[in-house]
């Protein structure tokens, strides 16, 4: 069925529940950054496949806001499909909330599914179409009612963490959580956030592709757990783990949202605006004591422990032994036997499938080939697969999740001889890269602070990439971890300021339209320097072993502490994965790891 169909059906839906204005996001049940195949909703009825975006739908225009990172990807999918391209952050484009306001009209209805919608958000719409006098309808999955054979939700099972991973128990965590809880002045605790739950209860799924979480809601009291989730998921031994940790009942999932309607006056609730949904806010009484506040571990769970450091060091270790054999078999084998962005990708899974503790790539991998290398978030697929050749870049965005963490990595590698602009961009994207690695800056910085050393290659230049620089990095969970990253925009859930065992992505990027895209992305630990009278000095250890490709760097706009940067990270690539390659492997890393 046609997208323009699919809306035809959706607004007759609109018309018989008086529903003036219809919001589909990019958001499952958790407000989850990627979602299940089943909470794909806003792909359905939009075509976009990218993972964030937001559809709004009316009687007589439909709306797709999205980031920088899917401007081009977005423009090719939404053609022909009668819904307008917003890019956000754009000069001159209306935010989501400055569209409902100017568009939603005097008494009007919006609608949404608010399972999907957070309680901050809804919160906002709330205030809009008060000042419109009209009315939310919340309760209201209408893409449901017109999608036909709609995938079910998952129901693969759950897998513990040993200690030996996680580095901490359940029962310590609890403990940290229910401190927080009553600093807040807060004796009950609402977790929606997979993540959240995961890293709590010391648990992974499989409830969304590539990302090793599984649908559940936990409440915390000062004496109580409980545990909503298909208790199928759970085998005899994770249940017996968790309660002798401190959970004292396993309930149906869906069984949240009845429970959410028994607190009481007694209950003073700790609930993270962002990371709750609507429809179970919505279900707590008026009279129950709301503290809105971000979940606590939130913040735990981004700082790694000693345990969880080491292992994720020897996650990287592993996948820089793979992407090393990955980049060597492309240089021996370009322009002597057929490879395709598919294959290629397919080459790079089965080197880290080699790795002891490999589980699944922990995001969609991005394989792509000249102009493809311009789509930021490009996904080949068997429509647009094709085959590298010598002559152009190619770009690889991908990692692994292993049981001793997450790898994600981007390396660009030339193929064959390139022109002369695409050395000088990849090597200003190398400058940028080297100058973050090498910050080093006071505790008390964020993200916004720092990313000017990183763009100033760039902007130099009047040249700039439009995503983030950088993002946490979640242990065997969400890739993209809250609350911090590298950006110059203000981004509220990224300016939390840079603290010591964060994993944080170092990645910047230049992208020419229908031509190339350069990226390089190293994964950092944040690190505690020196103390002195002038405060706490920071500084990042990266710790992703991978060459980068000499063949496509021009050494003459590397100035000589930038050289000896590169050096530098190139002797511990060498140190480190040499020792686990053949000899022509070896040899062949010892010329590409070589000093300029």
């Amino acid at each position: 069925m046609k997208v323009s169909e699919k809306l035809t059906n959706l607004r007759k839906l609109m018309a018989e529940k008086n529903i003036d204005m219809y919001i589909v996001p990019t958001a499952d049940f958790h407000q989850s950054e990627y979602v299940g195949e089943h909470f794909k909703a806003r792909k359905y009825i939009t075509g976009f496949t990218g993972s964030a975006g937001t559809a709004i739908i009316t009687m007589d225009h439909a709306g797709l806001w999205t980031d920088g990172r899917y401007f081009l990807q977005a423009g090719e999918q939404l053609e022909g499909t009668t819904v307008e391209l917003f890019k956000m952050g754009e000069p001159n484009v209306p935010t989501i909330e400055e569209y409902i306001e100017s568009t939603l009209s005097e008494k009007g209805i919006l609608g949404f599914d608010g399972r999907v919608i957070s309680m901050g958000e809804g919160q906002t719409y709330e205030k809009i179409v008060k000042n419109k006098n009209g009315s939310i309808c919340y309760d209201c999955d209408l893409i449901d009612d017109i999608w036909e054979n709609r995938p079910a939700l998952s129901k693969k099972p759950a897998f513990a963490l040993d200690i030996k991973y996680t580095g901490e128990s359940t029962a310590s965590k609890l403990e940290r959580i229910r401190k927080s809880m009553k600093d807040a002045g807060t004796n009950t605790h609402v977790i929606t956030s997979l993540d959240d739950v995961a890293w709590t209860l010391n648990i992974r799924g499989d409830d969304i592709e590539f990302f090793p979480l599984v649908l559940s809601y936990l409440i915390i009291t000062m004496d109580e757990v409980h545990l909503f989730i298909n208790k199928d998921k759970l085998s005899d031994e994770i249940i017996s783990e968790l309660m002798k940790n401190g959970v004292t009942a396993v309930h149906p999932y869906n069984d949240v949202y009845e429970e959410a309607k028994k607190f009481t006056s007694s209950n003073v609730l700790l609930l993270d605006p962002v990371r709750t949904n609507y429809a179970l806010y919505n279900n707590i009484n008026n009279d129950v004591t709301k503290v809105e506040k971000e979940n606590p571990s939130v913040l735990f769970k981004a700082m790694k422990n000693p345990t969880e450091i080491k292992n994720i060091k020897n996650a990287h270790i592993k996948d820089g032994i793979a992407h090393t054999k990955y980049i060597y078999w492309l240089k021996q084998n370009i322009g002597k036997e057929t490879i395709t962005e598919i294959s290629a990708s397919n080459k790079l899974e089965e080197l880290r499938a080699e790795q002891e503790g490999f589980i699944r790539p922990s995001f969609e991998p991005i394989s792509a080939f000249g102009p493809h290398g311009a789509i930021v978030h490009y996904t080949s697929s068997p429509e647009t697969n094709i085959e590298l050749k010598k002559g152009s870049l190619f770009l690889t965005d991908t990692g692994g999740g292993y049981y001793e963490g997450s790898t994600d990595i981007t390396r660009t590698i030339a193929l064959g001889e390139i022109p002369q602009i695409m050395k000088d961009h990849f090597t200003i994207t190398l400058q940028s890269n080297l100058r973050l690695a090498n910050a080093k800056f006071l505790y008390g910085c964020n993200g916004m602070n720092l990313d000017i050393v990183a763009r100033a290659p760039f902007w130099n230049h009047n040249l700039n990439f439009n995503h983030g620089t950088g993002h946490g990095v979640g242990y065997l969970m969400n890739i993209h971890e809250a609350p911090t990253g590298f950006r110059w925009q203000y981004r509220a859930h990224e300016i939390h300021q840079i603290e010591e065992g964060m994993i944080l992505t170092n990645e910047p990027g230049i992208y020419i339209a229908d031509s190339y895209g350069v990226r390089i992305e190293n994964e950092m630990i944040v690190c505690k320097g020196e103390k002195n009278e002038y405060g706490q000095f920071m500084y990042f250890e990266p710790i992703t072993y991978v060459p980068i490709d000499l063949d496509a760097v021009n050494p003459d706009i590397l100035n000589i502490e930038e050289k000896a940067w590169l050096n530098e990270y190139h002797k511990t690539v060498y140190d480190k994965i040499s020792l686990y390659l053949n000899e022509d492997e070896k040899e062949w890393l010892k010329e590409y790891t070589r000093e300029i």
